[in-house]
């Protein structure tokens, strides 16, 4: 029983550091250019140059993360499942 106690503890701390991270900084660097923008090249004499525009983050180097775009999807569910249209008042006859 503690064993199960103490894995839900670890699963719950790892979680809420997670949500704490995506409310935190929701943006984090692209895994392809690793927060560059564009590729890494070398020329022919072993140089580093600036490649081509990072296609996965359009150049900007950051990237929404995963628990972000869960929440955000989410929040525009709610909010569009919840908008309730303005009840016009009864006219007095």
């Amino acid at each position: 029983m503690t064993l199960l106690l103490l894995a839900g503890a670890c699963l719950l701390a790892v979680t809420l550091g997670y949500v704490s991270l995506c409310r935190a900084s929701p943006y984090g660097d692209c895994r392809k250019c690793r927060g560059f923008g564009f590729a890494m090249k070398t020329d022919r004499k072993g140089r580093i140059k600036r490649g081509k525009d990072c296609r996965r983050c359009k150049g900007l180097g950051k990237r929404i993360r995963v628990g972000r775009h869960l929440y955000n999807l989410w929040l525009h569910v709610y909010r569009d499942g919840s908008d309730t249209p303005a009840k016009t008042p009864a006219s007095k006859g």
